[in-house]
């Protein structure tokens, strides 16, 4: 009897810590599958935009080229039209201050660094702009990329966009994305960290190629952890208010 008891509670030491782990595996499995459901129930929009927009009056008499490279944050995904996007917003504040602007946007929803350099870098570089946002990563976060291979992308492209162009370039970091009904416990501080992670290795290449790193990530980062107006309905992606407020951020740090 006492060497049946001894097997039991071995076996029952044994047993416990599995069944925590196939629990703890399940439970977030589950929590990254609930994050796609959230975005996928918001059944949100990629507003419909032109090739290019030009904002002009006849009192400016230079013209400059403005292009957006992004995923579905640059497309505007979660605004009623791209009006209300940070791109359009942008060169709607750089044609107030006295420039014609040429906006060109190659965003793709969804878009990795990988699916930037495959499906949007020759046509962004071919527009020959003088001015370049490059706002990409959210998408190699969540699709657990690794560090590594983001840095080696990014560069890649960092590579390509100053030695093929004269524009002036514009990195803007990873914001904190997904509200906390949207990115369930422990993934919100998974997914924090990860963020922290890429956005060094944003900062270490603008240094290294002499770039201006926007944070958007650190004024924003406690609004953004809770639902609110600033927020689509997929508490994931923003509204034409949390755009708004992107693009004051992003224009307010031109050639600081």
């Amino acid at each position: 009897m006492l060497k049946y008891k001894i097997s039991y509670m071995k076996d029952k030491i044994i047993y416990c810590p599995l069944i925590f782990l196939v629990i703890l595996a399940l439970y977030l499995y589950t929590a990254n599958a609930f994050i796609y459901f959230r975005i996928g129930q918001g059944n949100l929009i990629t507003p419909v935009r032109q090739d290019s927009y030009t904002m002009s009056n006849d009192k400016n008499t230079v013209t400059k080229i403005y292009t957006a490279l992004g995923d579905s944050l640059t497309s505007g995904v979660g605004t009623d039209k791209y009006e209300e996007s940070y791109p359009y917003l942008l060169a709607n504040r750089m044609e107030n201050d006295g420039t014609n602007i040429v906006l060109n946007n190659f965003s793709v929803p969804g878009a990795q660094t990988k699916d930037l350099i495959n499906n949007s870098l020759d046509s962004a570089i071919a527009t020959q702009p003088d001015i370049i946002t490059l706002f990409i990563g959210v998408n190699d976060v969540h699709n657990h990329i690794g560090r590594a291979q983001f840095e080696k992308n990014y560069t890649y492209i960092l590579e390509r966009l100053t030695k093929e162009t004269k524009a002036k370039i514009y990195l803007i970091n990873i914001p904190l994305i997904g509200s906390h009904t949207t990115i369930l416990p422990p993934l919100d501080y998974y997914f924090e960290k990860e963020t922290d992670s890429y956005n060094k290795v944003i900062a270490k290449l603008a240094a290294k190629y002499q770039l201006q790193d926007i944070d958007l990530n650190t004024p924003t980062k406690e609004l953004f952890r809770f639902d609110g107006a600033h927020y689509s309905a997929d508490s994931f992606h923003p509204s034409a208010a949390g755009y708004q407020l992107w693009a004051n951020i992003i224009y307010d740090s031109f050639n600081k």
